[in-house]
């Protein structure tokens, strides 16, 4: 899992595929795509209970796979993993990496690769897949009924267009099953000290009051450290964690009573806390350099220990310097304690079915019994095992609880030499069906002792109702999307100068303009959007 969150700080590079792309499907090779393929009969005899790359008499098969990120690795069977692939499928692959510009001269030629994977489910080349791919019920049917029994249903439902179809299947796609199973991490934290906590009395901080109190006291005993931080501000548009962590934190309601979308950054209760923030700034407790240093700052003063308390989220991405901390001073380690509430439990978020990365069979496939075959075999047990663990014997062993733990060697390249781990293992690289609960529930590899207890901590607060909230804004390209663009940036800036602001009245006054702001931008619309596919959202996940 950290290989592929240490990726998608580059996602966002490539998930804004052109609307040309979908004109140019629908142009160059639209009139070809929008037909539907022929699928000629199976060439072996379907068993529902046996996977159809274990039927098949093929020898031998090449596919070529489009990834539309100019950073994959294209090796492919040089590895434990994409060697195994190849023999077990009988399966050559061609990898082509890019990014959107050749992505859409593809779509604009004549022919189009065998698989594609794309970085937005919600783009509008996904939208426009029933025109240019073919849908996996279809191919299941025809190919590998084996494929129902192990791909996830509400994941099939979540990426189905019409008629009941599904065309793409996402990785790290997680269901409310696996929320409900406690196979999904919590990923944010109220943080403090240990040693700093204990020093000053271990005092409640969930209060407006307490939390002041405690931060003034550690300013006063601890003037070596800033009391306290946050995560944000490091770009534009970032809207820091004072904004949806802090709302989480808060339990701050997604939807009204009667269902609709609820705007949380004007909710009283949440903007209470801001002035509570705006008072801790005022009386030193937070850092100016706070609202201006980028990832790699905070980062790093997380490693060193400079922050006294912290509300984060990303605990996954930062537990490499909580670690560097904790070896520095275990008793100094950062842990989890209840932080600022309103009485309310947390709500915290993690991702839901969309999932990451979505891969696509296309119209043009070769051979499209093996394209599903592939998806199967991924999506199984055996896949899953493989493309997280490797090969048993060579990479990794079962112990006697019958858990997964890699070998002493393998580890320790992992732990030492990342970057030679992932080119010659490849695990967790080949990502596109991976599953973050596969390795919760089949492996033995401890967590890093510095974030196992505010994992511990924040793992009842997690909630699926986040889902109804995935790909609600408005389309690319629209007006509304601009103004949203613009929305957004506005409250990042009103946020910062909240927090800055030198009085009651100019907190208001900024508040104020804002709210104006949001009105001059056509909000009611973009509401309006929102409702809709939120009401969408609960139909595919059955909540309605």
């Amino acid at each position: 899992m950290r290989n592929r969150l240490s990726l998608m700080n580059g996602k966002w590079a490539f998930i804004l595929v052109a609307f040309v792309i979908g004109l140019a499907a629908c142009s160059n090779g639209g009139e070809k795509t929008q037909k539907t393929a022929k699928l000629e009969d199976a060439r072996y005899e379907l068993d529902e209970d046996t996977p159809a790359w274990e039927l098949d008499p093929q020898e031998e098969t090449e596919l070529t796979w489009y990834v539309n990120g100019d950073w994959f690795n294209t090796e492919y069977g040089n590895d434990p993993i994409t060697r195994t692939l190849k023999e077990d499928l009988k399966l050559d692959v061609k990898f082509i990496k890019g990014d959107d510009e050749k992505l859409n001269t593809l779509f604009a030629g004549k022919k189009i690769p065998d698989l594609i994977t794309i970085f937005d489910g919600n783009s509008d080349v996904a939208k426009r897949a029933e025109s240019w791919a073919l849908p996996l019920q279809e191919l299941a049917d025809k190919y590998d009924p084996y494929f129902y029994k192990v791909a996830q249903e509400q994941t099939l439902d979540w990426y189905q267009l019409s008629e009941g179809k599904s065309y793409g299947y996402p990785s790290f796609s997680n269901t409310t099953e696996d929320y409900e199973k406690g196979l999904v991490h919590g990923n944010d934290g109220f943080l403090i000290k240990k040693d700093i906590y204990e020093a000053i009395g271990e005092p409640d901080m969930s209060t407006p009051d307490g939390l002041l109190s405690a931060l003034g006291e550690i300013k006063e005993k601890f003037p070596e450290v800033t009391p306290f931080a946050f995560k944000g501000f490091a770009s534009e548009g970032d809207a820091s964690s004072l904004s949806g962590t802090l709302q989480a934190y808060l339990g701050i309601p997604l939807q009204t009573e009667d269902g609709q979308w609820y705007d949380r950054n004007l909710d009283e209760d949440y903007l209470d806390w801001i002035k509570t923030f705006n008072e801790a700034f005022k009386k030193g407790y937070i850092s100016e350099d706070n609202f201006s240093d980028d990832n790699t700052v905070f980062e790093e003063n997380i490693a060193s220990g400079k922050y006294a308390s912290v509300l984060t989220g990303g605990i996954a991405q930062l537990s490499g310097f909580l670690q560097r901390n904790y070896e520095a001073n275990p008793d100094s380690k950062y842990i989890a304690i209840d932080g600022p509430s309103i009485g309310n439990e947390p709500m915290l978020e993690q991702a839901g079915p969309s999932g990451w990365s979505v891969t696509y069979i296309s119209k043009d496939v070769k051979d499209p019994a093996k394209a599903i075959q592939l998806y199967t075999y991924l999506l199984s047990e055996k896949g899953q095992y493989l493309t997280t663990f490797g090969v048993e014997g060579e990479t990794f062993e079962f112990n006697e609880n019958g858990k997964a733990v890699l070998l002493p060697e393998v580890k320790k390249m992992k732990d030492e030499n990342p970057e030679e781990f992932k080119k010659k293992y490849r695990m967790g690289e080949f990502w596109f069906f991976g599953h973050d609960s596969f390795e919760l529930e089949k492996g033995e590899n401890d967590p890093p002792e510095s974030i196992v207890q505010i994992r511990k901590w924040a793992e009842p607060y997690l909630s699926p109702e986040y889902f109804i909230l995935a790909n609600i804004d408005p389309d690319q390209g629209t007006a509304e999307a601009r103004n949203l663009v613009n929305i957004k940036s506005r409250w990042a800036s009103t946020l910062a100068n909240l927090l800055t602001a030198k009085d009651e009245n100019e907190f208001n006054k900024t508040l104020d303009s804002y709210k104006k702001f949001v009105d001059e931008n056509n909000f009611d619309a973009i509401v309006k959007i929102r409702n809709e596919k939120m009401q969408e959202n609960k139909e595919k996940l059955g909540w309605e």
